[in-house]
Formats: structure tokens, sequence, C-alpha cells
């Protein structure tokens, strides 16, 4: 699996040609890549960068956990977290990658499925790419079956997962999907089109392109919901390694400071709950939220996150700050009328109208409302939050050494970072 090599030989699946050259192939091969990102790759992104920034801890005895608890100049290159976080989006790339190569033909007669199957494997070749940008310096752009890729700086695989979800927005809005697509491909809980959209809003923020994610942000439905949805035989990744495994533990105050949490937010009670537990002398509590059942869904973005986007693009860009708080006071003071059930239901916001003063209400409202959603790390080195390796208080790392199965089969493999 080293060296981005994907192919695995399972006896009794179809062949390759059976799915990559039929109609059929290609809608099992979309529903699959789907599947696997909403169970493995969504596992790793959530818990191994969570645990990094402090979101949540690990209370097990396997090493590779702790390793990535601890974090700092020790974690080794070897760990399994960051082995199974570098392989399974990379295994995502390489299904959409598949689909993307071979849905223009196979589906040719078919263009409304052809859009829809085409944005689709877009849209999640474009989530690999920004959940390994997330965490390491370098990425390949492409995978290689030959197991040697290349590796692009993260500016070049944001700038390449926005080209491919504008790619997404375009096919969708030209030939919209077909009925056919969205009953056997999408499903009635997974919205295409929004999802685009907030990812589009999502990236650009973090490429700093504002004006793009002030009007992907715009194009967003809020009151749409996308979500991933799980039973017994595919669980929810989190409530098995959290409630089942008990592997890890949310930290108190989703792991924020103190002075970045108010305790009437009613986020408090909707992510977290008791039985409260202590290791190691630090306060743990337990996870609720989209966490809590082996069935439960999680959100694939939630709408408050649209806000807060926009409200940050405004800001960095030297925008309307008067608009921003808008946005801001409809995460704060929201009790009613989310598509997920998330409120804060706290006062509006009345600390001073600044760039730095609202990039702080900013950060602090998203590391409560996008508590457990793959993002910390990402927005605690874009808020330039306390770092290592002088602090490790906020995260206990900037970015992950490269796995050694990939620098072993792999002669492009970059230099690790030191922290």
């Amino acid at each position: 699996m080293a060296g981005c090599k994907l192919d695995l030989t399972n006896p009794n699946g179809p062949t390759d040609a059976q799915v990559l050259n039929t109609r059929d192939g290609m809608i099992t091969l979309s529903i699959g890549m789907r599947q696997f990102y909403s169970t493995s790759g969504l596992e790793s992104l959530i818990l191994t960068p969570g645990t990094t920034a402090r979101e949540t801890k690990g209370i097990t005895t396997f090493t590779n956990i702790l390793e990535i608890d601890a974090g700092g100049t020790s974690l080794p290159t070897f760990n399994g977290n960051v082995l199974n976080l570098w392989l399974r989006l990379l295994r995502v790339m390489g299904m959409a990658e598949d689909i993307m190569a071979n849905a223009p033909t196979v589906l040719a007669g078919d263009a409304a499925m052809r859009s829809g199957v085409l944005a689709h494997a877009n849209l999640f070749k474009a989530m690999a790419l920004g959940g390994l940008a997330t965490a390491f310096e370098q990425i390949p752009l492409q995978t290689n079956k030959g197991g040697q890729a290349t590796f692009s700086d993260r500016k070049a695989a944001l700038t390449e997962a926005i080209r491919l979800l504008d790619e997404a927005a375009t096919l969708v809005t030209t030939t919209p999907p077909s009925a056919a697509f969205n009953s056997q491909v999408a499903g009635t809980d997974f919205d295409l089109i929004n999802t685009i959209q907030a990812y589009r809003a999502r990236y650009n923020l973090v490429a700093g392109n504002y004006t793009a994610a002030i009007t992907a942000a715009n194009a967003v439905n809020l009151s749409a919901r996308s979500q991933f949805v799980y039973n017994t035989q595919s669980p929810n990744p989190v409530y098995q390694q959290v409630q089942i495994s008990a592997n890890y533990a949310p930290r108190a105050n989703f792991g924020l400071p103190t002075s970045l949490v108010e305790t009437a937010d009613g986020r408090l009670a909707f992510y977290l709950t008791t039985p409260d537990k202590t290791v190691n002398g630090e306060q743990l509590k337990t996870l609720k939220g989209f966490f809590d059942a082996i069935d439960r869904p999680i959100p694939v973005y939630l709408p408050d996150e649209v806000r807060l986007a926009r409200a940050e693009a405004l800001v960095r860009s030297n925008g309307d700050l008067n608009a921003a708080v808008a946005d801001i006071n409809a995460v704060r003071t929201q009790k009613t009328g989310d598509p997920f059930g998330v409120y804060a239901g706290l006062n509006a916001y009345s600390g001073a109208v600044t760039a730095e003063a609202l990039l702080v209400e900013i950060y602090k409202q998203r590391g409560a409302e996008l508590f457990l959603t793959g993002q910390r790390l990402e927005d605690s080195r874009r808020f330039n939050r306390p770092a290592p390796p002088a602090n490790l208080t906020e995260r206990n790392r900037n970015f992950y050494p490269y796995p050694d199965q990939e620098r072993l089969t792999n002669p492009n493999t970059p230099a690790d970072p030191a922290i």
C-alpha cells in the first residue's frame, strides 16, 4: 500500500474491467468511494488531527494513539495513525481518479448521469486533497499505481482541490444530474450541489481567495442538509473509536482555552456530557452530538461553517465588518432553524468591531460549532494560535512526518518537517 499503490486483489470481486467499463460499475464505484471516505477516511481525518489539535485525548494503551497524543518532535515516522490518514485519503483519490478517467466514455450516452458521477468524483478527490493538506506540507496531486508519485506543496494541493470543485460546479450547473443519479448514487441524504459550494467556500478561505470564498458561501442553501449515513454494517466510525473501543475521549470545553468558551454556550451540552473522567490529571468528557450512536449520521458540512467562512473572508479581505458581525451573530444567537440542531443560544456579539477582535471571535465560534469536523488543526495554524515547539497547549504538531512505508518505496518523498 506504500508509494500510492492502491491495487488490492479480491478474487471474489468484479475485475477492474467490469467496474471501470460498465454503467453499473461506475455507479457502484461512486457509492463505494463515498462510503469508504465516510467510514475510513473521515475517521482518520477527525480523530488523528483532532487529537493533535487537542479536541480529543488518546486514552488507550495502543502506542500509535499515545504517540499522536504526545506529538512533538518524538512522533515517529512509523506511526500507524499517520499512515492510515495518508493511505486512506490517497485511496479515495485513486477511486475518484478511476471514475474521472472512465465515466466520460462509459456514460457517454447519458449526459445527466455522467455530470453527476463526474462532479461527485471531483468533489471527493478535492475532499481527499484538502484533508491531506490539513496534515502534510506536501502531497501528491495524482496517485501513481507504480508507487512513484510526485509531490507538490499544500498551496498547489488547495489550488487543485478548488479547480476540481469549480469544475464540479460547472458540470452540475450546465447539465443537472439526473433523477437516476440522485436516487442511485446521491440518495436522499447527500446534497451534491450544496456540498460542492460549501467546500468551495472552505478551501478558497484556506487558500486566501476571499472573494471566491464569499461567492461560494453565498451560493449555499443554509437550510439544506447533507450528511453521511451509517448502520450496523457500516457504523459511525467516531462512535466506534470513542464509545465502543474507548481509544479516545473528548476534552472539556471543546479542547479550547477557557478564555474562548462561554459557559452558557448550548453547544457544550450538544457535543459533551457526563460522566466525566480524569486521565493523567486532565478532565475529559463523554461524547455526544453526532457520535453517540452506531447509526448516527455525520454532517458533510455544517451550515454555520458557511456563515463563519463568509465572516472570516470579509474580515481578512478588509470587507464590511458589520456584515461579518451579522454572520457571527447568526451563529451565536441561533436557537431554532438549524438543519442539524446545533444551537449556541448566546447573546449577540458585544466586543470591539475590529479585524483583530473579530478574528478571535470567529476562531472561538469555529472551535465550538465545528468540533470534531477535522478542521481544528488547519484553523489553529491559520489563526496563528500558540504553536510548537515552544507551546504544545493548542496543537502538538504543525504537520506530520511522511510515513515510512511511503519513503521506503518512493524516492520522491520530501524531507520530514521539524515538527
